[in-house]
């Protein structure tokens, strides 16, 4: 089982996009493929087998390998009877198996196809505000609070990560307040420093998302401890990329600094502490073929060679503790 989770790693679609969660290890169909009768009423029969525990690990192998086939799959799984109580009884039933860490192979690929189907929900516009609504994305914080570093966990965190990177992927403001009223900030950040390169992809992807929107900015900029932790994490990932290159992961590194440059107080503040890989050569041969990253750094290089203009809500105040 365990090479089974070594082929179903998620994959990166391209390099401005995090990671898709997968559970299936073959090619899907292109998305919107017309099904015949036969198949959609497979597709229901696997759907009402969710509900028994005794047929429930094969429909959730089944279905997840459906997930680009049937656009319409989110509203069949969330508005048919007991779907979602049972994928999120997958979840629950695993808890104890993260502390203390004894998660086998078997059961985070199970865990992760049930993680699959809540991803396509939290994807389709029919139903991403419903699932907000019900907080069902707060299921999966256990899962990114482990550290065990072995590889069902970090399958367990990287498809968690997915399910929170197809939310923000939205960019719809409902996504932002609602994350933003969650811990998933210092859990993303404690990823970004110590997890595998793919989910600091995906962790340090969401941070960007998030710093995108203006509520996020403000957010995260508002307190001297919350920029100061952001900027402590860049930071060491710089210096780490500095030893172990990573364009991918650079990229969405690059992309916060920028973001954050947008803002008064954190542009004073990183003009003190941005690193100077980002302001030598250190990183040109890694970025020698990526031309909107090679952009980004001019322009945040830029931002922070020009003298600050006051902050009209706050003028002259200094990113301080409040």
């Amino acid at each position: 089982m365990m090479a089974d989770i070594a082929a179903n790693q998620p994959r990166m679609m391209n390099p401005n996009q995090p990671p898709t969660s997968g559970a299936s290890g073959s090619a899907p169909s292109m998305p919107g493929a017309s099904m015949t009768q036969g198949e959609r009423e497979k597709v229901y029969q696997w759907i009402s087998e969710l509900t028994s525990p005794e047929t429930r690990e094969n429909a959730l192998q089944e279905l997840s390998k459906k997930r680009e086939v049937v656009p319409d799959l989110a509203p069949m799984l969330w508005h048919s009877f007991g779907t979602v109580a049972a994928l999120l009884q997958e979840i629950v039933h695993v808890y104890p198996a993260i502390n203390p860490p004894h998660l086998t192979a078997h059961q985070s690929n199970r865990v992760c196809n049930a993680l699959a189907l809540l991803q396509c929900v939290a994807s389709h516009p029919e139903t991403r505000s419903a699932f907000l609504q019900a907080n069902i994305p707060l299921f999966l914080y256990p899962f990114l609070h482990t550290v065990s570093k072995t590889r069902p966990f970090e399958y367990l965190r990287l498809t968690s990560l997915g399910v929170i990177g197809a939310l923000v992927k939205t960019d719809e403001q409902e996504v932002i307040n609602f994350l933003l009223t969650t811990e998933i900030i210092p859990l993303c950040l404690r990823i970004m420093e110590s997890g595998s390169e793919l989910s600091k992809t995906v962790a340090t992807f969401i941070l960007q998302k998030i710093l995108l929107d203006e509520t996020g900015l403000s957010y995260i900029c508002q307190t001297y401890e919350r920029f100061s932790h952001v900027a402590m994490i860049l930071g060491k990932m710089v210096l780490h990329l500095s030893r172990e290159p990573s364009a991918r992961l650079l990229k969405h590194v690059v992309r916060c600094y920028l973001r954050l440059s947008d803002n008064p107080r954190a542009r004073e503040a990183l003009r003190q502490c941005l690193p100077d890989q980002l302001k030598d050569s250190t990183f040109a041969n890694c970025l020698k073929d990526d031309n909107s990253t090679k952009r980004w750094l001019m322009q945040l290089q830029q931002n922070l060679e020009t003298p600050g203009v006051p902050d009209p809500r706050n003028p002259g105040m200094p990113l301080h503790q409040q």
